[in-house]
C-alpha cells in the first residue's frame, strides 16, 4: 500500500519551503569569478531565476551604453546555453558590438516595443518561454505590480531578467524606484581604460560598478573590465568580466593631502 498521505505531506512541505525562500525553486547562481564580488552576493553569485535592475547616471539615462554593456557581459554565460531576448524601445542595439564583448549574437532575439507597457508584457512572455535563459528590457520604471509579474514569469521557467533603466527619448521625468521586488540593483558607469603594459592606445572597456542593493547580500563597489574584448578569445573565458579594483572600502584622502602629494 503506497504512502499517499506521506507523499502529500512531503509535497506540501516542499511547497511551503519554496514560498518561504521567495516563492521559487532554487535556480542557482552565476558567479563572476572574483571572490570580492561573489562574496557579497547570496550563494556566491548573481541569483538566477530572478530579475535584476541596472541603471546609469547622467547621459546614460538616455543612451544606457554602459549599463547595457554590463548587462550583456554579466549574462553572456547564460546566453551560451539558451536564447536571449532583448526588448527595446529605440532600435539602436548594435549586435556586432555585443559580439566584440563576448556575447553570442546568434543567440540574440531583438524585439522593438511601442511603449513601456508593451515592453514589460513582452518581457513577461519571453521569461516564461521554453529555451529562453535571459531577457533584457529597456524601461524607464517598474512599479511593484509589474515587478511582481516579472518575478512570477522568471519563476515559471527559471529564466533570469535584466531590467535596464532607460529613457530612450530623453526627457526630465524621474523614474520610479522598483521597491524591494528586484533581486539586486546595480549602478554602472564607464571607467577609464588602460592599455596592456608596454603598449599604447586604449585597453579593454572598464566599468565603475556599484551594487546598491541585493536581497540576502551586501553592497559593494568595484572597477570591472571586459576580458579579451573585441578579440576572438572573448568567447573562451569562463566569465567575460574580471575585477580590476575593489572600491567598496576605499576612502579618498582629504583634498589638502592630495595637493601635497
Amino acid at each position: 500500500m503506497s504512502d499517499f498521505r506521506g507523499m502529500r505531506l512531503a509535497a506540501m512541505r516542499a511547497k511551503i519551503s519554496a514560498i518561504e525562500s521567495g516563492g521559487r525553486a532554487d535556480a542557482g547562481v552565476l558567479p563572476f569569478g572574483a571572490a570580492e564580488v561573489d562574496g557579497r552576493l547570496p550563494g556566491g553569485g548573481l541569483p538566477l531565476g530572478r530579475w535584476h535592475e541596472i541603471t546609469g547616471a547622467g547621459l546614460e539615462t538616455e543612451t544606457s551604453a554602459a549599463p547595457a554593456a554590463f548587462a550583456a557581459l554579466a549574462a553572456a554565460p547564460l546566453a551560451r546555453k539558451g536564447e536571449a531576448v532583448w526588448v527595446l524601445r529605440r532600435d539602436d542595439l548594435w549586435a556586432p558590438g555585443l559580439a566584440g564583448l563576448g556575447f553570442p549574437p546568434d543567440r540574440l532575439i531583438q524585439v522593438c516595443a511601442r511603449d513601456e507597457a508593451e515592453t514589460l508584457s513582452v518581457m513577461e512572455d519571453a521569461l516564461a518561454t521554453v529555451g529562453v535563459c535571459a531577457v533584457f528590457g529597456e524601461v524607464e520604471a517598474v512599479d511593484l505590480t509589474a515587478g511582481r509579474r516579472l518575478q512570477l514569469a522568471c519563476e515559471k521557467r527559471g529564466a533570469t531578467g535584466f531590467v535596464i533603466k532607460r529613457r530612450p527619448f530623453g526627457g526630465t521625468g524621474k523614474a520610479e524606484a522598483a521597491g524591494s521586488v528586484a533581486a539586486s540593483r546595480w549602478r554602472v558607469a564607464s571607467a577609464p581604460s588602460e592599455p596592456p603594459v608596454g603598449e599604447f592606445g586604449l585597453g579593454a572597456p572598464r566599468f565603475h560598478v556599484a551594487l546598491e542593493r541585493c536581497r540576502g547580500g551586501r553592497t559593494g563597489e568595484w572597477i570591472l573590465e571586459a576580458q579579451a574584448a573585441y578579440s576572438w578569445e572573448a568567447g573562451d573565458v569562463a566569465h567575460p568580466l574580471r575585477l580590476v579594483a575593489d572600491l567598496g572600502d576605499r576612502e579618498l584622502a582629504p583634498a589638502s593631502e592630495r595637493r601635497a602629494a
